[in-house]
């Protein structure tokens, strides 16, 4: 079973909702996420996979909005998952046109068809929806270019559901820093 140190248990279990534009650094634990090593984030346990590691590194210090911290991470991991911590990144600067260059690196990626399931449910709670809502309801793939539309139609007030969007967008963390975890440590 995968197992992670009990710092980054506290960094994850944080009540909060990713954000989908820059937010605001959480200060207080910047000294907590620095102290995070690929070495210590598996309560001890051995790394088989450094860049999958190092992608929830980049993935912890993004949920907490350090941006710049994560980016410098990021964009050194040549692997889809690597591309796909940057896709994210960039979406939330926001640079829509970076985020969609990075989401062609990343191809098609192991969690989508569980990203697909989760925002679906999601959506299926709320009424009316957004167009593209409408469209991830009806889809048979999740498409993360059209996350990134949606994304840029709220932040220029064209669209609404903030908080449903967010709510995928915190669904698309988990999968991914679990995807990357268990990639890290070889499960």
């Amino acid at each position: 079973m995968l197992q992670l140190s009990p710092l980054v248990n506290e960094l994850i279990s944080a009540d909060r909702v990713c954000e989908l534009g820059p937010g605001t650094p959480n200060e207080t634990l910047r000294s907590k996420l620095a102290a995070l090593t690929i070495d210590n984030l598996f309560a001890g346990q051995q790394i088989v996979d450094a860049s999958a590691a190092r992608c929830c590194l980049a993935g912890l210090w993004l949920l907490h909005d350090f941006l710049d911290e994560s980016h410098a991470l990021s964009q050194e991991i040549e692997t889809h998952d690597g591309s796909y911590w940057h896709g994210i990144m960039h979406r939330r600067e926001p640079d829509y046109g970076n985020s969609k260059y990075w989401f062609r690196r990343v191809g098609s990626h192991p969690i989508f068809p569980q990203l697909l399931a989760q925002a679906q449910e999601l959506i299926a709670t709320e009424q009316p929806l957004d167009a593209i809502a409408g469209e991830i309801v009806q889809a048979q793939n999740w498409d993360p270019f059209r996350f990134v539309d949606w994304c840029e139609q709220l932040a220029r007030g064209r669209a609404k559901q903030e908080q449903l969007t967010r709510q995928i967008a915190q669904a698309e963390w988990r999968l991914l820093f679990a995807h990357c975890a268990v990639r890290g440590r070889g499960g």
